[in-house]
């Protein structure tokens, strides 16, 4: 039980901090270059990816390490999805499609880098 805590809360941690974040107004007097949103999608994403992809590895489920890894891709960008929405109803945010597209792909390759390091950390092992 405490195990699962362990993989479990940093997600819902971190869940609860992309929705936090993204209820309040943008950050568009910082200085960025024309696509930074989408790289700071991509990158938040990333992490949303990769701890997901780690809680589902560390379950017991009965499904292959591929369809975990499809379902953290998913997941991870349903939420992308679900918070895009939530910030349509936040003053000065909007929903973006391509801030999904950002999301989905950021959740992939955080999937994908969290998947190699952790055979390459297995194999690694003497």
């Amino acid at each position: 039980m405490l195990t699962n805590l362990f993989y479990r809360l940093p997600v819902m941690a971190y869940c609860g901090f992309i929705f936090w974040q993204s209820s309040s107004a943008s950050f568009d007097s910082l200085p960025t270059f024309e696509y930074a949103d989408k790289v700071m999608h991509l990158g938040g994403y990333a992490l949303l990816g990769a701890l997901v992809v780690r809680m589902l590895f560390n379950e017991a489920l009965p499904f292959s390490r591929r369809n975990l890894m499809i379902a953290a891709i998913l997941a991870s960008t349903l939420y992308g999805a679900s918070d895009e929405f939530h910030q349509t109803f936040v003053a000065e945010r909007c929903g973006d499609v391509f801030d999904v597209v950002a999301d989905g792909l950021g959740s992939a390759l955080g999937v994908i880098v969290y998947a190699r390091i952790r055979v390459w950390f297995r194999e690694s092992r003497i």
